[in-house]
């Protein structure tokens, strides 16, 4: 009998594991899924250990990770080894070969942690005398479905191996995309905007869906990280806020600077973008995000939650039950995401399509 794979390892950012924990527990319960989150504060991953017996294949499939908010990746997962130093390889080959598992590739990662990043020449080390004992066991093949084998190291000892599967996993190693900060762009957070692109606009349809002459308005833009994105894409903005504007950005002459307050301003006409990054409570937001969404008064939107210290999956899981709600309630049709990005810190990040 194989060894059936019993876990769901997600990886998160370090400090919200209990988030992930519970978002994990709250959607699989709805689900119809009982089981065990495992975690311990600053990890920057989560355990969610089924029932003795049961395969977390089915449930990997009912919890897709682009409808997961905290979680970077998604993994089925086998339980986690603890090694004898003298022969790491050993007991990874013979689990693989248990699993009856085969797989085109093989990453090896750590978690987010500085501890982690200690143990990546370990992985590296490792990497190539683990793959050639693989593909003579026949595991590491061509043609395998795409799928994917990680292993996670969490200590110089300890290990989990997971599979991922195309089309529900990061192709980012350790579930991050990392980005280059543009030296023209007037503050670093630009980069929450660029990685909010790559995470909901597939790469194919920036062309059309981020396209030159658009109109697009950034409420609280100073001094106008998020601006320069749109402008960097050819957009036309309306760039809301009191406090002064990059000047560079300025002499671009897409952008028309309001010192106004975003929280009220309204727009001359439909826009093909709103985004927004304002500091403020996430009720408050997701409420002005409403007022706009509701009135359709832009195709698209990418705008920020910025989360309490405690309560922050429940704040969110608040948030966008209200948004939902509003929408339904007014007839209008839209698609709805919420991802944490590597480069937020104390926020998630939403994107909200209008299908109409």
């Amino acid at each position: 009998m194989s060894l059936i794979p019993s876990e769901l390892l997600c990886y998160c950012r370090p400090g919200f594991e209990r988030d992930l924990a519970e978002e994990l527990a709250d959607k699989a319960q709805h689900a119809g899924w009982s089981g065990t989150p495992l975690h311990a504060a600053g990890d920057g991953f989560v355990r969610f250990a089924l029932p003795e017996g049961e395969s977390a294949n089915a449930l990997h499939r009912a919890l897709p990770l682009h409808g997961l908010v905290f979680a970077r990746q998604s993994l089925v997962a086998l339980p986690a080894l603890t090694l004898d130093r003298e022969d790491r390889l050993g007991p990874i080959v013979e689990q693989v070969v248990a699993s009856g598992w085969s797989f085109e590739s093989l990453w090896q990662e750590t978690p987010d942690t500085n501890d982690g990043k200690a143990l990546s020449g370990l992985a590296k080390a490792l990497a190539r005398p683990l793959e050639s004992l693989l593909k003579k066991r026949g595991a590491l093949r061509r043609k395998a479905g795409g799928r994917r084998l990680h292993l996670l190291w969490s200590a110089g000892d300890v290990v989990q191996l997971g599979m991922s599967f195309p089309g529900n996993r990061s192709e980012q190693p350790g579930g991050i995309r990392r980005l280059r900060f543009p030296k023209a762009a007037p503050s670093r957070s630009t980069l929450k905007l660029e990685e909010a692109w790559h995470e909901f606009v597939p790469r194919s349809e920036w062309d059309t869906r981020l396209a030159e002459g658009m109109q697009a308005a950034d409420l609280g833009a100073a001094p106008g990280g998020w601006t320069w994105q749109l402008v960097h894409r050819g957009m036309h903005v309306y760039a809301i806020d009191n406090g002064p504007m990059d000047r560079a950005l300025m002499a671009t002459g897409q952008v028309e600077h309001l010192r106004e307050d975003g929280f009220v301003w309204e727009p001359p006409y439909r826009l093909d973008w709103l985004v927004c990054d304002i500091v403020d409570k996430p009720a408050r937001v997701q409420a002005m995000m409403e007022r706009w969404l509701v009135r359709r008064w832009c195709r698209e939107a990418v705008f920020n939650l910025k989360l309490p210290m405690k309560r922050r999956w429940p704040e969110v899981e608040v948030c966008l039950g209200r948004l939902e709600a509003a929408l339904a309630a007014a007839g209008v049709a839209a698609d709805i995401a919420c991802r944490h990005l590597y480069h937020d810190r104390e926020e998630v990040t939403v994107h909200v399509r209008l299908r109409d």
